[in-house]
């Protein structure tokens, strides 16, 4: 554990006073993280890397690893490309396991393995294997996450692989399965029909008896020019997808220009611009920050690059910024995200995505404060990497930023989250890059699990762990 060093803050845009972004009252604790276990998940886990990262532990899976009732769950692929499915009763350092029955078909990062939790039947879903192409998808008997200690963990517990929803086909060019559990105990997987730079993000819906196939709900169509030229196809990439405590569901995205003649230089990414939709009606329709509806799913009217209010943060393509980084709700439901870009001060045109975010990156904390309005703050330690950051907030609604190499950093609540500081460096880890982060357990216990890979090379497998921090109790 590396001792708290406190280090200076860039605040950027209104300076926010203490206390004014969050609810913390003064006998509330500030952030801290102490290291309660390091599990092994698998010894030999598959390691290739591709668009830079690892199909095992790629920030963006949702979920790969979560908590449920007293258990915690994990997937990943072993080195013989066995999707698997892990348990462990929490605070335990054995895990069980079961092979699904599926194997991995291609060495892309993007092929990841992703979990939901419908309770209205107790059961687990997975979705994996799928780029721009078919997926696989798998769900256990009903019951099976309601009764762990009742029920054994066997292959028997699960159904055969299907190429589609239980009959339901979504699209023949499926990427990101991301599911959410909602507020009424169904179960929505967000996905993306087509390919980067020309997509649509779409919803379908399990309700204990069947899918539904809600549609799509961002357009991919529209113009949109910056100084340098002009595009008109893209597609938004999602930051996350997420209810909070009061039912509403909440999304961050960036969009990614198909045409890089809105680019500075070719080396560079298209992405460009922190915008933000919200939903009440559990994602039917879709509203801009100022509470206007800009889009309905499965109707003709979608959210488009060209509706206004949709901007919360603008930045142009010159600046790397990153896609499907990180958000999380505080417990007043008001929506954080972590977002990355190379800074301006570094210069106003990248020319190489990676070796320029590795060189000059940094992460933001973007959110809501309790007067509406919103604030960016840059967290003053250095990405090192090209790859992305997770963001978790516990009960004191402190926020905490686990950077790539499973560093740690912090900000209270009191300070209205300016004062960030490192409170674990990663020391020991040996962790590749990207993280998985169990979203759901903070709540459940209070204690952050981070899913990391080993450093490898070539295609040499490398051990997969859980390392657990407990947090402010």
């Amino acid at each position: 554990m590396k001792r708290r060093t406190l280090l200076a803050t860039a605040l950027l845009g209104s300076v926010a006073a203490p206390g004014i972004a969050g609810t913390a009252r003064a006998a509330d604790p500030g952030p801290s993280v102490t290291q309660t276990g390091n599990t092994t998940l698998d010894g030999q886990a598959i390691f290739f890397v591709s668009y830079d990262g690892l199909v095992n532990n790629n920030s963006f899976q949702k979920n790969g690893l979560l908590t449920y009732k007293g258990y915690q769950y994990a997937v990943w692929y072993t080195a013989d490309r066995n999707a698997v499915v892990g348990r462990r009763v929490l605070g335990g350092s054995t895990w069980s396991t079961v092979k699904v029955g599926h194997t991995l078909r291609y060495n892309d990062s993007h092929n990841v393995i992703s979990m939901g939790v419908s309770k209205v039947d107790g059961r687990l879903h997975l979705n994996m294997d799928s780029h721009s192409d078919g997926f696989t998808y798998v769900k256990s008997v009903a019951g099976l996450m309601d009764n762990p200690a009742g029920l054994s963990w066997t292959a028997s517990r699960f159904g055969a692989p299907q190429s589609t929803l239980d009959g339901l086909t979504l699209t023949s060019q499926f990427t990101y399965p991301q599911f959410i559990s909602t507020p009424d105990g169904k179960l929505q997987l967000s996905y993306r029909v087509a390919v980067s730079g020309n997509g649509r993000n779409a919803l379908a819906e399990y309700d204990g008896t069947s899918w539904t196939g809600l549609g799509e709900w961002t357009s991919s169509t529209g113009t949109y020019t910056s100084e340098h030229g002009s595009s008109t196809v893209r597609n938004m990439y999602l930051h996350g997808i997420d209810y909070d405590r009061n039912g509403r569901l909440h999304s961050f995205f960036t969009w990614r220009e198909q045409n890089g003649a809105v680019m500075c230089n070719g080396g560079g990414i298209t992405n460009h611009d922190t915008g933000y939709v919200y939903s009440d009606d559990r994602g039917r329709t879709w509203r801009n920050n100022a509470g206007t509806v800009v889009g309905t799913t499965g109707g003709s009217d979608k959210v488009a690059v060209t509706d206004s209010g949709l901007v919360i943060d603008a930045i142009n393509p010159d600046h790397s910024l990153m896609n499907q980084e990180s958000q999380f709700t505080d417990s007043a439901g008001r929506p954080h995200a972590i977002i990355s870009y190379v800074p301006g001060r570094f210069g106003q045109c990248t020319t190489n995505y990676v070796a320029d975010r590795t060189a000059n990156g940094r992460a933001f904390h973007v959110r809501k404060t309790s007067t509406g309005t919103w604030r960016k703050t840059e967290i003053p330690v250095p990405l090192n990497s090209s790859q992305r950051t997770k963001l978790v907030l516990d009960k004191y609604d402190n926020a905490y930023a686990v950077l790539p190499f499973g560093r740690i950093v912090a900000a209270s609540a009191a300070s209205g989250h300016t004062d960030w500081a490192t409170l674990f460096d990663g020391s020991g880890l040996n962790a590749f890059g990207e993280v998985v982060v169990d979203e759901t357990r903070i709540a459940q216990d209070g204690v952050l699990s981070i899913l990391y890979q080993v450093k490898s090379s070539g295609t040499t497998p490398s051990a997969l762990h859980v390392v657990d921090f407990k947090l402010p109790a």
